[in-house]
């Protein structure tokens, strides 16, 4: 058998029915399919087709060149040998997110993988909103070599780029675990109730300490708590249905939930405002200090051992048992130093709108603020998002609001 192939591509604008015409023609030329490629820009269509023909060439280039006359379209058909060419080992997933996204962004990003020897086989848009996601399919390269590469070009053109290992595992089970203050909700529930009892610049100073390194959380936690003594359960409650989630918080659960992934959410917080949350959200696992209540008060303490820093850690690893998911399967979403161990724990540490010591040691950072970005990094789509909202007769929100 001939090694010889012929590439039929197709371009112009497009329409119903070309794909089906090139394939009836093909047919009648007595070809063998190799590979196939078809995108369709803002209506403007690319189709190749890679063909070996079995006996008369000649009549396989009248066939194509017949569609394009029909149809409109250019067509071009190139010979070659051999079926397409393998893709070189070391595969990528390589997600961009801008808000906006510059071609000057996609030209330094490009220019690295290229200088570093790699190879981008494939660009697929993910979300033209609430930012425009982009994920490029990249060989040549190990994943962690590139992302290294791509680090530092990525925050030069102030884009957030996660770069992760191809493979089956992408649509497996996940779970993913959040933080809670500052990343699932806005603001931080402690500051909250500190205001309510009237002693908010006292919290804000043990917050500086510790930020100084004088305290370490678990101090810092129980002297805050300290000064909440007396709080009533009303006071608690209003601070409660104050809370307000991250734009995005509602569509990221939800989608993730449709999906069989189970999502929980640890925190330093209290579970007199987490509990409520594991309610509205339907979220499947949950860790949290509590604070101790007596008479309808507080009493400036905590019940059993404090979560720290450790304790997320072990909160995930707890949580990922339980749901039969491999830590390699987890994903940690946090934007404190706290949240550090529970990050590196994961398969896959986000650092979302972090503090530049969390950003530099997670896996890859959101800088957005739209939680539902996450999506696009487990190569969720906002199309399918939305064909999901609108088969379960759920309206997408606009962007704009908080979901």
């Amino acid at each position: 058998m001939s090694d010889r192939t012929l590439l039929v591509t197709l371009t112009g604008r497009d329409r119903p029915g070309v794909t089906s015409a090139l394939f009836e023609a093909l047919a009648r030329a007595d070809v063998a399919v190799l590979d196939v490629e078809q995108v369709v820009l803002r209506g403007h269509l690319v189709l190749g087709v890679l063909v070996r023909a079995e006996r008369d060439e000649a009549a396989l280039v009248r066939a194509a060149e017949a569609v394009g006359e029909r149809l409109g379209l250019q067509v071009e058909v190139s010979a070659g040998a051999g079926d397409a060419p393998r893709r070189a080992p070391g595969r990528s997933h390589v997600t961009v997110i801008g808000d906006p996204l510059r071609p000057a962004a996609m030209a330094a990003l490009a220019g690295r993988i290229a200088d570093a020897g790699a190879n981008i086989d494939r660009i697929v848009r993910l979300a033209r909103y609430p930012v425009t996601g982009l994920e490029m399919e990249v060989s040549g390269m190990a994943p962690e070599r590139l992302r290294a590469v791509l680090a530092a070009e990525a925050a030069r053109q102030r884009v957030d780029v996660a770069v992760q290992r191809s493979g089956l595992h992408r649509r497996a089970k996940r779970l993913v675990v959040m933080d809670v203050d500052s990343t699932l909700i806005q603001g931080e529930v402690i500051e909250m109730l500190a205001e309510r009892a009237g002693c908010l610049e006292e919290v804000a100073r043990v917050t500086e300490r510790a930020m100084r390194g004088e305290l370490d959380f678990t101090a810092s936690l129980l002297e805050r708590v300290a000064l909440l003594e007396g709080l009533s359960l009303d006071d608690v409650a209003a601070v409660r249905d104050a809370v307000r989630l991250a734009p995005g918080a509602r569509t990221l659960v939800r989608t993730l939930k449709r999906l069989d992934h189970e999502v929980g959410i640890v925190s330093g917080g209290f579970t007199q405002v987490t509990d409520h949350l594991v309610a509205d959200l339907g979220l499947d696992h949950a860790a949290a200090n509590t604070l101790e209540v007596a008479d309808g008060r507080l009493t400036g303490r905590v019940t059993g051992p404090v979560v720290d820093r450790a304790g997320k850690r072990a909160a995930l690893e707890r949580f990922a048992a339980a749901a039969g998911v491999p830590l390699a399967q987890a994903v940690a979403i946090g934007d404190g130093a706290n949240d550090l161990d529970m990050l590196e724990a994961a398969g896959l540490g986000i650092a979302f709108n972090a503090k530049p010591v969390v950003r530099e040691a997670a896996d890859t950072a959101v800088n957005v603020p739209y939680l539902d970005t996450i999506l696009y990094l487990l190569g969720i789509t906002r199309d399918e998002v939305e064909a999901a909202d609108a088969e379960a007769g759920t309206p997408t929100p606009a962007p704009a609001i908080v979901r």
